[in-house]
Formats: structure tokens, C-alpha cells, sequence
């Protein structure tokens, strides 16, 4: 597995107030997901199961679960459905580890197989963006509307 010095990589670290099986069910869960990413969403946390995140209506994540080792580490494969995205669905690498971190949880989100520096740029502003708001839901607070979550997506607040 490619990990943070392979090149275009990312990685993106926060700490949770949460422990890291609620912070796991927010990867897991399609109803805990959409509080933090998406409008919509479709998991099948399994080896092989499908995860597609509607992120709003215009932009379409999809993937496959490769790994799950709960409550610890996620794995899957992430890509962007439609016409011309820079990675076809499942055509990258995010791997999610989760550790004890006294009361709370630190998370360790690694985006790898990316195909350009741009891609995992942009990649970054965005795993940046939406692990903040996962840090706000699964602590029990309120991350308010995504702006992102208009059609006109991340491009909205750029």
C-alpha cells in the first residue's frame, strides 16, 4: 500500500472527541455519513461492497470498501463518476486509521494513487474540509449546512 511519502499522496490528521467506534460508524453508516459528507449516500461496509457518495448532485464519489478492521482502519477505493473526472470510480487509495487519543479518537486519513500534484491538491482542500465537519458531528455538535452541498460544490466558496 502506497502511504504519505509516495508521490501524489495525502494526508489529512484531526483529532475526534469521539471514540473510535463512533468515528468508524461515520464511514460505515449511510445516515451518519450524509451529516458530514454528501446528500446522499450508498455503503456496503463488506470487502467488495460498493460505497457511492452523492456529494451534490453534480459530483458523484464512488468506490469500493477494500478492507475494514473495526474499530481501527477502513480502506477503500475512490474515484468520480461522470464525464471526464480526473479519477475514474475507484481509481484511488484511502485508507483511514483511527486511534485512541485519551477521551477521543485521532484520525489519520491517507488519499493515495492520485493522478496529478493538482488532483492532490484539490483532494486535500476537500478531505480537509469534510474531516472538520466529521469532527464536529461526531462530537455531537451541529457542522451546519455544507456549502458544498450545492450543485455549485466546492466551487462555491473558492
Amino acid at each position: 500500500m502506497a502511504t504519505a511519502e509516495t508521490e501524489n499522496a495525502i494526508e489529512v490528521a484531526v483529532r475526534i472527541a469521539a471514540s473510535p467506534e463512533t468515528v468508524f460508524d461515520f464511514f460505515t453508516d449511510p445516515d451518519k455519513m450524509v451529516q458530514w459528507m454528501g446528500r446522499s449516500a450508498e455503503l456496503d461496509a463488506r470487502p467488495g461492497g460498493v460505497l457511492r457518495c452523492d456529494m451534490n448532485g453534480r459530483n458523484v464519489a464512488g468506490g469500493k470498501f477494500i478492507e475494514l478492521d473495526p474499530p481501527w482502519r477502513i480502506v477503500f477505493s475512490w474515484g468520480w463518476e461522470g464525464d471526464g473526472p480526473t479519477i475514474e470510480p475507484g481509481g484511488s487509495t484511502v485508507e483511514v486509521l483511527l486511534a485512541p487519543d485519551g477521551d477521543g479518537t485521532h484520525l489519520r486519513l491517507i488519499h493515495s494513487d492520485l493522478p496529478t500534484e493538482e488532483s492532490a491538491e484539490r483532494h486535500a482542500h476537500g478531505w480537509r474540509h469534510y474531516t472538520g465537519r466529521l469532527a464536529a458531528v461526531a462530537a455531537g455538535d451541529d457542522p451546519g449546512a455544507d456549502p458544498w452541498a450545492t450543485p455549485e460544490g466546492p466551487d462555491s466558496d473558492n
